[in-house]
């Protein structure tokens, strides 16, 4: 790649050439950006010059239509589909003229792109940015049939599917390429898109599924070689070692049993020629099979896998693919007892210590594993390298690739760490095996500084990432790098300690007086430990405050909060312990209050699942600054409850803030207050979660202004930027208002008539009904004449009385327990 210093352009305009899977959902993900986007695909056969538009556009017209409907959703909000124009590449390639990137996602075949690129080259303007999406084909035959004046603005953006969820994508230049083309690509992708952006050199299916795809014939072959199921594969290749709980052969039947053949077969064919010493890892037989059969998973109905109808209580009947037979047969539970025991174990690093520890001889778990980690811990570091030939220039890039593209926990590298370099290896030297030459010289360095556990990362709180990586060409540790714009608590926290803390949550310093309160509770759970630091840190008496200008709600953890500790909850109504009860909702509603009146703005950053309680944090907030990926909800009904910590009230100020006027009219109330108000109920008493952050937004759990971050490693920068501009804008933290008009007795009327109508029409059981009541007095002030005017706390002890009435009863701990078993609702 060349390097040339100039201004980053804009993308303000992209195509996709190719309508297919990868093609129609990286367009999808590109108008969530905001983006305007031409999809073009082939005329269908049979379409001539006179055919109509529709009919020679029909492949991405379709393609548009599927995007819309997909599950899960590839847009953000349905309105992002207006940014998509589809065509056809004989009417609509002029299209691509005023395009700033031009993704190619054609068939994986080299004459069909080669033809493709020479139409383009008719209608690209000579600075506009080409890259192909293959996953198969090498990027510099790709470009041979490009002029030598394009070849600078040519790469490959390889995007792992479904792209808007998985966060990998491997740019790959070739010589020619210049940094001028590359560096927007890799903006707009990271800042934009999302995206974990690991750079690939030019060598078959790159880093991540060079990895992945050996990984995975790996465990095939050795569920061969051991006599091993494909129920006893999955459970051992998935959470155990911090690895999708699909495993390999469930992952296989979503992606497509021909797909996983299709990059299979690519890495056995230029596996030999290009010397890659595991070239024996091949495709059995029995897929071979099940491709002639089009048993091709979950979009034929059937692959490793296939459900036929449910039993009494309402599960799947699977059947499972017999490799020896190719047969199906009823799927069985695997009986491996290690697995059991790794259960109790929390962390995936001490977890995967202990398997590796698992006796060879009596454990179906060790066999598998020792063999499994080992082979998996040589083959990546053997895909290092200084130079070309092979995918990796450090071991960072390969880390990043099989998270970000596989999402594993851990990378190859760190999975390495955890089972114990040294003594790992020196196992491997007694059976014989072979030992990576990268892996000798981190020993030797080892033994010449007498360390005696070395590891591939190691704590460094001289850098910004708090992590340094062992190079094996300069043979010493450099940082992890941490791009400008991220901010690593975990760092932090090893740099400068913690203010603070208790076992739910932590005060760290972020510097530049802003600090944040991150939650690392198990699932983010709120119970007393969270909500009484929250509490004593943000109320305006506390000595916390006066540190700091500004403050952040955050973690590092998969999820912001599932909502309150609902374990701790039922025990104490179990045990009629009615007044903690009431006491745990004043407690956790002095938290929410803490939040919206501390004197310093308070910025709550969501991510992943944001629930209950967490929204009820976020709903007080002076702003709010979620992740794209922000699954928010006030699920309470779920459980037989209505949220009690605020949510109802502030749901309800933002009704009234909807509203043109607080005057009622004949009925009693403002049509846009009640419409509102409406809306909210429904929010609330079905329990409806967004997608997204920006349908969040249209839930009202976001205001207007309230920004998104896209990629989740720009979280915390950008949460803690948005808090130092409201404090050095002068911020004045709102008082507690007494002067809220309640809709009063017609709002809830009418609210209880829809009730009333829903279970009169058989959509919701009686229960439901009660709950669904209970949010609609709240949500209307009570029973008062409309427009009486009450405070913020009346609406607290409304929502307080409302939650301990429901604690009571006998179906609303039913839900509770039922939750806590399953993780699902019920609904009695």
């Amino acid at each position: 790649m060349t390097n040339n210093s100039a201004p980053v352009r804009m993308i303000r305009k992209a195509a996709v050439l190719g309508a297919g899977t990868m093609g129609s959902r990286i367009a999808a993900h590109i108008a969530n950006a905001g983006v305007p986007v031409v999809l073009l695909d082939i005329v269908p056969p049979g379409n001539d010059a006179f055919a109509g538009k529709a009919n020679r556009s029909q492949l991405a017209l379709s393609a548009l239509e599927g995007l819309k409907r997909l599950k899960p959703a590839a847009f953000y909000a349905a309105d992002a589909a207006k940014l998509i124009t589809p065509g056809n590449f004989e009417d609509d390639l002029p299209r691509i003229a005023d395009c700033d990137w031009i993704i190619e996602a054609v068939a994986e075949n080299l004459a069909i792109k080669h033809a493709l690129y020479a139409k383009v080259l008719e209608h690209r303007r000579p600075n506009a940015i080409l890259t192909t999406n293959t996953s198969g084909l090498p990027i510099a035959s790709l470009a041979e049939a490009l002029p030598e004046a394009a070849k600078p603005f040519f790469f490959g953006t390889h995007f792992f599917n479904p792209p808007r969820y998985m966060r990998l994508v491997e740019l790959i230049p070739i010589a020619e390429t210049s940094a001028q083309a590359v560096t927007p690509i890799s903006q707009f992708c990271d800042q934009r898109m999302g995206k974990s952006v690991v750079f690939s050199r030019d060598t078959p299916n790159f880093i991540a599924n060079r990895i992945g795809t050996f990984s995975l014939g790996n465990a095939i072959r050795l569920m061969q070689a051991q006599g091993l199921t494909i129920e006893e594969i999955d459970a051992l290749t998935g959470a155990p070692l911090g690895w999708p709980r699909t495993g390999t052969f469930r992952l296989g039947d979503m992606v497509g049993v021909d797909v996983f053949a299709h990059v299979a077969r690519n890495f056995e064919a230029k596996a030999a020629a290009m010397g890659d010493e595991r070239a024996d890892v091949k495709l059995p037989e029995f897929i071979d099979t099940m491709l002639e059969k089009r048993w091709l998973g979950d979009k034929t109905g059937q692959g490793f896998y296939r459900t036929q109808g449910k039993d009494a209580e309402g599960r799947d009947l699977r059947s499972v693919f017999d490799w020896k037979t190719l047969e199906y047969r009823p799927a069985e539970r695997p009986k491996l007892p290690a697995l059991e025991m790794a259960k109790n174990v929390e962390s995936t690093k001490d977890r995967v210590a202990q398997l590796l520890k698992s006796d060879l001889d009596t454990d179906k778990a060790g066999r598998f594993y020792w063999p499994f980690l080992t082979e998996l811990f040589a083959y990546a570091a053997n895909r290092v390298s200084e130079r070309e030939g092979e995918p990796a220039a450090n071991i960072v890039e390969i880390d990043t690739a099989l998270r970000t593209g596989y999402n594993w926990e851990l990378g190859p590298f760190e999975l390495f760490d955890a089972a114990g370099v040294r003594e790992t290896t020196e196992k491997m030297r007694a059976e014989g095996l072979p030992i990576a030459a990268k892996v000798e010289r981190l020993l030797l360095w080892a033994d010449k500084h007498g360390e005696a556990k070395p590891t591939w990362y190691r704590d460094d709180v001289a850098v910004p990432s708090g992590r340094s990586y062992f190079d094996p060409f300069s043979e010493s540790y450099k940082p992890v790098p941490l791009a400008e714009g991220m901010i690593s608590i975990m760092a932090l926290k090893k740099a400068h300690g913690v203010v603070k803390k208790n076992a739910g949550a932590s005060v760290v310093d972020l510097g530049d007086g802003v600090a944040a309160i991150e939650l690392h509770s198990k699932m983010n759970a709120l119970g007393g430990d969270i909500v009484s630091l929250i509490t004593q840190t943000l109320k305006p008496s506390s000595d916390q405050v006066e540190g700091f200008e500004a403050f952040i709600i955050t973690g590092d953890s998969v999820n912001f909060s599932v909502g309150a500790n609902l374990m701790q909850l039922l025990l104490t109504i179990q045990d009629e312990e009615w007044d903690e009860v009431d006491v745990a909702v004043r407690s956790f509603q002095n938290m929410t209050q803490a939040i919206k009146f501390c004197p310093r703005p308070v910025v709550v950053a969501p991510y992943g699942m944001c629930l209950g309680g967490g929204v009820e944090m976020s709903l007080h907030a002076a702003a709010r600054q979620p992740h794209a990926e922000s699954y928010m909800g006030l699920v309470e009904a779920g459980v037989g409850l209505i949220p009690g910590g605020g949510g109802c009230k502030e749901m309800l100020l933002r009704s009234i803030e909807a509203g043109t006027s607080i005057r009622p009219d004949a009925r009693g109330e403002s049509v846009e207050i009640f419409e509102a108000i409406k809306k909210n109920f429904e929010t609330i008493a079905k329990a409806t979660v967004s997608t997204s952050a920006a349908e969040a937004r249209g839930l009202n759990f976001l205001r207007p202004d309230d920004d998104i971050t896209v990629n989740r490693d720009r979280l915390v920068a950008d949460a803690k930027l948005r808090a130092q501009t409201l404090a050095r804008a002068g911020y004045t933290a709102p008082q507690p208002r007494a002067d809220i008009p309640a809709p009063g007795e017609s709002v809830l009327a009418t609210l209880k008539l829809a009730v009333w109508t829903m279970r009169e029409g058989g959509y919701i059981s009686d229960h439901d009904g009660k709950v669904a009541n209970w949010a609609a007095c709240v949500l209307a002030g009570g029973r008062v004449t409309p427009g009486t005017l009450v405070s913020e706390q009346y609406l607290l002890d409304l929502e307080r009385e409302a939650f301990l009435s429901l604690c009571g009863e006998k179906k609303t701990q039913e839900r509770i327990a039922f939750t806590l078993k399953t993780g699902k609702p019920l609904r009695n």
